[in-house]
């Protein structure tokens, strides 16, 4: 299973749901940074990718296609506009999904410009004819246009002009080979330490006119499980409790009591997660318990549990997955502050036999 599948099953919204919910695609068109000088994080990502569109420009060229990899909410999206601003390129937003046959990719390579951008999100998601038609795009920019059907059909190439495909996928493990290989530039993109993300809250602050002081930006940051995406989301439910609850200003304080209301524990973790591990904690002592078991205890589907709760708590190091089934972590009864059950010692020879038990040999 794919623990950042975007079309994972889940049973609400979540407000530390990595995916694009709601009105987060508006917002976020709001708050994304418009060029790599302004892309907070990623270091080596924005140096690598700032010498290959350094050294197009120079040429005159196109730039080379890039492959963006990694979990929702990291800034794939936003990264690829980046390179559509560093070109000076106009830029084209489809998905995998939206492309099932190949004459849905032929409709949009023939009608590109000149050094255009493609983005390509979720690229794994895209039919297999459409992908083979890709190799050749990528390649030689040429595309074969079939015409008519069985024995009678024809191809007829046509002539595409250079342009970049920028794919994004959450699961680059399924690109086939000759697919990723056409790749001049790949990157996997990271999760983002507390200190990052403090400063893309305070960012974001900034551009939503919210008052934060730095105390605040760090408690936000704190349960943003990584994800700069959560974080600005997480900061518009705290302006909100903020405006209505006080006197405006985000401090350590008001932001965690407006995360307890939407009940984000410190270290991001919500209804869904802690329910799951009270469950394996307080009915099943730790574990080892199977995953459709545990499945039912919190009340939710097994799909649910698996990948969308369990990532994270993986993640965290609160949950291990074992040959046997789910155990906890000593980090996870911490964090609810259970003591573990005691764990019996070896049998001494003297306790053997007083309680009536034969040794090994009988004695």
């Amino acid at each position: 299973m794919n623990p950042y599948d975007e079309t994972a099953p889940a049973p609400e919204e979540r407000i530390v749901g990595a995916a694009a919910e709601g009105d987060d695609q508006a917002v976020e068109a709001a708050l994304r940074p418009k060029d790599l000088g302004e892309f907070i994080g990623q270091e080596k990502v924005r140096q690598q990718l700032d010498l290959v569109l350094r050294a197009a420009r120079q040429r005159g060229a196109t730039a080379d296609h890039v492959l963006l990899s990694g979990a929702p909410g990291l800034g794939k999206t936003t990264l690829s506009m980046i390179i559509a601003a560093e070109m000076n390129a106009p830029i084209r937003i489809t998905s995998g999904p939206a492309i099932q046959h190949a004459g849905d990719l032929a409709a949009i390579l023939s009608s590109l410009q000149e050094g255009e951008i493609l983005f390509l999100d979720e690229i794994h998601r895209m039919s297999r004819p459409a992908e083979e038609m890709l190799y050749m795009a990528m390649e030689d920019f040429r595309v074969d246009v079939i015409v008519g059907k069985g024995p009678g059909a024809t191809a007829i190439p046509l002539d595409l002009p250079p342009f970049t495909l920028v794919g994004a996928t959450t699961r680059a493990g399924l690109l086939p080979p000759p697919l990723r290989d056409r790749f001049g530039f790949t990157a996997h993109m990271e999760f983002y330490g507390p200190r990052e993300l403090e400063r893309v809250v305070v960012r974001s602050a900034g551009l939503l006119d919210v008052e934060i002081d730095p105390a605040g930006a760090a408690e936000i940051a704190g349960r943003s499980r990584g994800t700069p995406r959560i974080a600005n989301r997480l900061l518009r439910r705290v302006r909100d409790y903020a405006q209505v609850k006080a006197d405006g200003v985000v401090t350590r304080e008001i932001a965690a009591t407006a995360l307890g209301v939407y009940e984000v524990d410190g270290r991001g973790l919500d209804r869904l997660d802690r329910a799951v591990l009270e469950a394996l904690l307080k009915l099943f002592g730790g574990g080892p318990v199977g995953l459709s078991t545990l499945a039912v205890a919190v009340g939710e589907e097994r799909e649910t549990v698996e990948e969308v709760a369990e990532p994270f708590l993986v993640r965290e190091g609160l949950l291990a997955r074992t040959p046997r089934g789910r155990v906890a972590t000593p980090a996870a009864w911490a964090h609810l502050g259970l003591v573990p059950p005691q764990v019996a010692g070896p049998v001494s020879g003297a306790d053997q036999a007083g309680s009536g038990q034969q040794g090994l040999f009988g004695t």
